[in-house]
């Protein structure tokens, strides 16, 4: 493994283009490009008379401040009516960016999408990552060569739909397709590797940047490193292709989509921030119903990869500093099958479209993760195992079937670990505890996989050891821990039932974080504590962003859902978040899908060829061993790739071998050049700031938003507390700004009242829904009387007993007056529709969802 010495000699490039200005002439685009502090330029001369084709010219010259303004008013000068006219400028501002997205052609001519807006949302060691707040899609040919097309507009209307203002990150120095344990080792390369990667790159490269006199011997000199991004979990690679070759490599900005969420733990006034980063695959992406399964690749749907990050802001160095980090995943079952939609059931039957005897896509799938992750993968499938009528249960029977194949072939040590476990069973049961469960199979899977950290272990340890800390798993070195292998959690869905249980296991591993860092003195966390409480809001909006992203709603049930501690309100928000999930299923899943694709360059338009809109299904596109006949067929037996058992348990992608430097970018810095100094990119000495706007002040905080304000309690954010003691609601935690932001994206998805078997099953994930446990009831179920006439407690309890007999309903705790309103109505509409015909219990019609809403 590489020497701690080298560690010090290396640090991320940081890239030198920020700030963007596009200028326009009647012939080209001028794109100029400098970093924050103004200093170095490079500009793009884009050509406007190409009809369809993209010319773009890259002098890789970096231009001054001074030389800059030269060129631009010579450009000006050159580009007027008339030699000296005033009038007329020839160089006019078209607009100012952060970015470019990419490029894009569908029938005419290329447009350059641009970040115009940006956000920072989080900080890891001093590198900025940003949401993309804005952009701006610009048509680069001149209206004079343009050549129009009638469905021009609607790809462009296509294309527009994925919102790149809704949950797109990007960084321009810290690399976030990639894991924080891959970014270190990277930097933790043996010298004799960087010195030898630094010759290869001022051989094939003319890059300015590079100083050919410096020495690489002493210490005077730092190794910039840049890794080639993953780009399975990039959004934005396909739209880069057309120029990835042609320009420098500090233009190409790589955007990730999912969840990117920072809050600070101040522990007695320590600074400790928690990350949580979520990587949606671009592989294989859509929406719930369409996109099911996996595809003749092993990319599967729905899949993420979750991680969470700890670091002590105290000290911001990579190097110097003290960084954890684990790694956890979620995607559907990697099997072929799917759901039929169109025949408007609320929870469709699943099948099964090819047979796979030899576990070909499941081999695919683990040999994917076991480059990325190491061994051992442990699967822990939720799905449910004892149903009357088989649903779910054929999953998990197909995929005990494939893990059992592949298990022959592996040496055991490495074998893949299945955990099957039925949560929605042990939720409608009384005596069984869902979290305590959950927390036991989330020590074992720790235990197993290890987490990363960058230290050694704390001497503190050594004094005190735990018991559990001594048969942590994972890979130690001489400077610190890797995680290997990883936890791969799915459902049906992979939203409610996976994002309860990734959180109980991220919570098990943030325990262990931060004994390793020396902050507690027992690797072990309790619920209601500030430090817990700060941790599930983090994954209440990671949860809820990841459905309404795949599902078309936020979740259904919640970590306080299984807790059973939700309130009364709870319910009736559960039920319209099932309603806007169907509804959103069933009318506006399809057209999603097809801005996915065009987005994503799964679909190219071309004259001559059938549009977008009238292929019957996209199932060609994604599976394209259907198009063209492989060449090569893998091993039924060795269905691994070489190379990758060698280097087991450790994950070959982090592995020092020749495959994996040609995906590195080396170059020689003197210390303090701004391509590698990230104290001058986080500080930014040169421009003028306030603390009201600084980051670090404005994110959630243990002590501002959760400790109690009683003077002479615990500050310590470990310390237990009941739920009227915090600074925060416990129950409610987000701000109203953001709960209408939420209300308004999914309130257009509400979808008609559903029967009972749509609202206690539409949703895959509803944990007490199957008819043969038609009798069971919740043990928080009992209605409460009312203590007001004896006609309000009779409409109580009509309420609940009509509620159970047609939805299937559990209501628990004590109704408010304005509940009980709207669910008295609820079963009226619900009845009178029903009276007339038993037979159409599953849905009541549109017109009286309209009256429920309004209600």
């Amino acid at each position: 493994m590489p020497a701690a010495a080298a560690a010090a000699a290396a640090a991320p490039l940081i890239s030198s283009v920020q700030k963007l200005v596009l200028y326009e002439t009647r012939a080209r685009y001028f794109l100029v490009g400098s970093n924050p502090a103004e200093t170095k330029y490079r500009v793009l001369k884009i050509d406007r008379t190409e009809p369809k084709d993209l010319v773009i010219i890259d002098d890789k010259h970096v231009y001054t401040q001074q030389e800059v303004r030269e060129l631009l008013g010579r450009l000006d000068l050159g580009n007027r009516t008339k030699i000296g006219q005033k009038g007329s400028s020839g160089l006019s501002r078209a607009v100012s960016a952060f970015g470019v997205v990419g490029f894009v052609r569908f029938l005419e001519g290329y447009y350059i999408v641009l970040i115009t807006k940006r956000r920072k949302m989080a900080d890891i060691g001093g590198h900025a990552i940003y949401k993309i707040e804005d952009t701006n899609m610009i048509y680069i040919p001149n209206d004079s060569v343009r050549v129009t097309h009638p469905d021009e507009a609607r790809y462009l209307r296509i294309f527009q739909n994925v919102d790149l203002s809704s949950n797109f990150y990007f960084s321009y120095s810290y690399d976030l397709s990639h894991s924080l344990q891959y970014n270190l080792t990277v930097l933790r390369m043996p010298l004799e590797t960087l010195k030898t990667e630094t010759t290869q790159t001022r051989q094939e490269s003319f890059d300015i940047f590079e100083d050919e006199g410096l020495s690489t011997q002493g210490g005077s000199g730092v190794f910039g490193i840049c890794s080639k991004p993953y780009e399975k979990y990039v959004w934005n690679g396909k739209l880069l292709d057309a120029v990835k070759n042609t320009v420098h490599r500090d233009w190409l900005l790589y955007i990730i989509h999912g969840f990117c969420g920072q809050s600070k733990l101040l522990i007695y006034g320590r600074p400790i921030y928690v990350t949580l980063i979520a990587r949606r695959s671009s592989k294989f992406a859509g929406t719930r119903f369409l996109k099911r399964g996996a595809n003749c690749e092993g990319d599967v749907a729905n899949e993420v990869e979750t991680e969470q990050i700890l670091y002590d802001a105290s000290v911001m160095s990579f190097s110097a500093g003290s960084y954890s980090s684990y790694v956890q995943v979620r995607g559907s079952v990697p099997l072929y099958w799917s759901q039929d939609i169109s025949t408007m059931m609320p929870k469709p039957p699943i099948t099964l479209d090819q047979a796979d005897p030899f576990a070909h896509v499941a081999a695919l799938h683990f040999d994917q993760m076991l480059q990325r992750f190491g061994s051992p993968i442990i699967i822990l499938n939720l799905v449910k195992e004892r149903e009357k009528r088989k649903h779910e249960r054929i999953l998990s029977e197909e995929l005990v079937a494939a893990v059992t194949y592949l298990n022959q072939f592996l040496p055991p040590e490495h074998a893949i670990i299945y955990i099957p476990w039925d949560m929605a069973k042990y939720t409608k049961s009384k005596l069984c505890n869902v979290l305590d469960r959950l927390n036991v199979i989330a020590e074992s899977v720790v235990k197993k996989t290890g987490f990363f950290v960058n230290r050694p272990d704390s001497y503190c340890s050594i004094l005190r050891p735990d018991e559990k800390w001594n048969e942590l798993g994972g890979y130690v070195v001489s400077t610190g821990r890797l995680q290997t292998g990883v936890l791969r959690t799915n459902c049906v869905d992979c939203l409610d039932r996976t994002n309860t249980a990734q959180f109980m296991v991220g919570k098990c591993a943030l325990a262990y974080q931060l004994y390793s860092l020396g902050l507690i003195d027992k690797p072990n966390l309790q619920f209601d504590t500030d430090a817990v409480r700060l941790f599930e809001e983090l994954y209440e909006d990671h949860g809820d962003t990841l459905s309404l992203q795949y599902g078309g709603s936020q979740l259904v049930h919640r970590v306080k859902t299984y807790r059973k501690i939700a309130p009364w309100t709870q319910h009736s928000k559960d039920i319209m978040q099932t309603l806007s999930r169907y509804y959103s299923n069933a009318f506006s899943d399809a057209d999603r899908q097809d801005s996915i694709n065009l987005f994503l360059g799964v679909f190219k338009p071309t004259e001559g060829k059938p549009h977008l809109w009238e292929l019957p299904t996209d199932f060609y596109l994604h599976h394209k061993n259907t198009l063209s006949l492989s060449q090569t067929r893998r091993s039924y037996t060795y269905w691994w790739t070489t190379g990758v058992l060698k280097h087991l348990p450790l994950p070959f992608d982090e592995v020092t071998c020749a495959e994996n430097r040609r995906k590195l970018t080396v170059k020689k810095f003197h210390k303090y050049e701004e391509e590698i100094d990230i104290h001058n990119e986080f500080f930014r000495p040169y421009e003028l700031s306030s603390f009201d706007e600084t980051f670090c002040l404005a994110m959630t905080n243990s002590t501002r938003d959760f400790m109690p304000k009683n003077v002479g309690i615990d500050p310590s954010p470990f310390t237990v507390r009941k739920p009227d003691e915090t600074g925060k609601s416990v129950l409610g935690n987000k701000s109203n700004r953001e709960e209408t932001v939420l209300q308004r994206k999914t309130a257009a998805s509400a979808p008609p009242p559903p029967s009972e078997e749509a609202v206690s099953s539409s949703s895959e994930d509803d944990s007490g829904t199957d008819k043969e446990d038609e009798g069971a009831v919740s043990q928080r179920s009992t209605p409460v009387k009312v203590t007001d006439t004896g006609d309000n407690t009779k409409i109580t309890e009509n309420v609940v007993q009509s509620t159970k007999d047609v939805y299937g309903l559990n209501l628990s705790d004590v109704p408010s007056e304005d509940d009980l309103t709207i669910y008295a109505r609820f079963v009226q509409l619900g009845q009178s529709q029903h009276k007339q015909d038993k037979s159409s219990q599953q849905f009541c019609s549109k017109h009286h969802l309209d009256r429920v809403i309004n209600l």
